[in-house]
């Protein structure tokens, strides 16, 4: 219980500069508004729009706020926040299913562009797995970028879970093929690939990625195969056109957002949701292997809008 305690505190701080910037122009809306108007809604509009929240998710959320108005034939704009709030909660639930992959035999294919922190998730993620009790194994598939292998290799190392790596240069689907054949031989239960991140290079990179899957398909087709995007917090409305970029070159089925400690845009871990229909399955919120932790949408919405403070 207190680990989670003190990831709540984190999360509290990491978002301090997101509530800071959002939460300070809607208390103004909420509280110095009389009337639900026209105007009511268009500031707010305006309001969840630069608080990095997407144009799609705002147009969501407001509706069901005008459609919970009419019902609950709410007068007063102060009574309008919770709605608010639960509309969120609800628009980003991740559901039941979403780490299902943590309990069966598994790879977890780990794409993002190079600098998001994609080395260090999957470094974090293999230690939380291993003491969960899993049989962990790191594949350094990003053969493209020097030094890549070595920095997971470390992460490994730290994590004390296995790793498989290839010579810079060589084929990313033979370090796959080799780690599978090892996974198989060592009984481990979750294989967390790490893949290159060229995105200015589509065509190359959906090739790659094609190529790794054909893989695992046919070595390992028992296997469920997860994959994960991820995203620099820090960039904002950015992020989001890299998760769209990379769900055309491959099947994502969540979504981890890193660096939330260190920006004012944490809505776009709502947008990213709202907007692409991804769930955010993990948040990073600053450097140590416990700042990684499962997203857990009532939290995150009750950090984002705390006033305790």
């Amino acid at each position: 219980m207190a680990e989670k305690e003190s990831f709540w505190k984190r999360l509290l701080n990491g978002l301090r500069k997101t509530r800071d910037n959002f939460m300070k122009s809607l208390e103004y809306i909420f509280n110095g508004f009389t009337n639900i108007d026209d105007d009511f809604y268009e500031e707010l509009e305006e309001v969840l729009i630069m608080g990095d929240i997407g144009v799609r998710t705002t147009e969501r959320i407001l509706d069901e706020l005008k459609e919970n108005v009419k019902e609950e034939k709410i007068k007063e704009p102060a009574e309008c926040k919770q709605f608010l709030i639960d509309s969120i909660k609800r628009q980003m639930d991740v559901g039941d299913t979403a780490y299902d992959f943590e309990n069966k035999k598994s790879v977890v294919l780990v794409v993002g562009v190079n600098g998001v922190g994609k080395t260090t998730t999957i470094g974090k993620l293999a230690d939380k797995l291993r003491c969960e009790g899993k049989k962990v194994m790191v594949a350094g598939a990003d053969t493209f970028r020097a030094a890549a292998s070595e920095q997971l290799k470390e992460w490994a190392n730290r994590a004390k879970v296995d790793f498989i790596g290839g010579p810079e240069g060589s084929d990313p689907a033979a370090v796959v093929y080799d780690a599978i054949v090892s996974c198989k031989a060592k009984n481990t239960d979750i294989l967390l690939v790490d893949t290159a991140g060229r995105l200015h290079n589509k065509k190359n990179l959906m090739m790659e990625l094609q190529k790794i899957n054909n893989t695992i398909k046919k070595e390992y087709p028992e296997a469920f195969l997860e994959t994960l995007v991820v995203l620099d917090g820090t960039t904002g409305q950015n992020a989001l056109v890299q998760a769209k970029e990379f769900s055309e070159v491959t099947d994502i089925s969540g979504i981890v957002v890193t660096k939330l400690d260190g920006t004012a845009k944490g809505g776009i871990a709502i947008a990213i949701q709202g907007e692409l229909g991804l769930p955010v399955k993990y948040i990073g919120v600053g450097e140590t292997k416990e700042d990684l932790e499962k997203f857990d949408s009532n939290e995150f919405v009750d950090a984002l809008f705390y006033t305790g403070e």
